[in-house]
C-alpha cells in the first residue's frame, strides 16, 4: 500500500535526460531524453549518467527500483 506523496511542484520548463520528478502526487517519472515543457513537476533526484537510458527504454518493459 502506497500514499500521496508530498509535492512542490514548479514548471520546470525544461527536462533533462535522467531527471527523476513526480508529476501531481502519485507518478513517480524517469525521464530518458531533454526536452521543453510546459507541466510542472517536483524534483526529486537525478540520474548522474544517463547515457543508455533511452535505448534501455525502448526494450520491453525495464523495471526501475528506489530504495531508502
Amino acid at each position: 500500500m502506497y500514499s500521496d506523496m508530498p509535492t512542490n511542484s514548479i514548471n520546470v520548463s525544461a527536462i533533462n535526460s535522467g531527471d527523476i520528478m513526480l508529476y501531481q502526487s502519485d507518478c513517480v517519472v524517469l525521464f530518458y531524453k531533454s526536452f521543453s515543457t510546459t507541466y510542472s513537476y517536483t524534483k526529486i533526484g537525478y540520474v548522474e549518467n544517463p547515457s543508455g537510458l533511452a535505448d534501455a527504454a525502448g526494450k520491453d518493459n525495464i523495471t526501475i527500483s528506489f530504495y531508502k
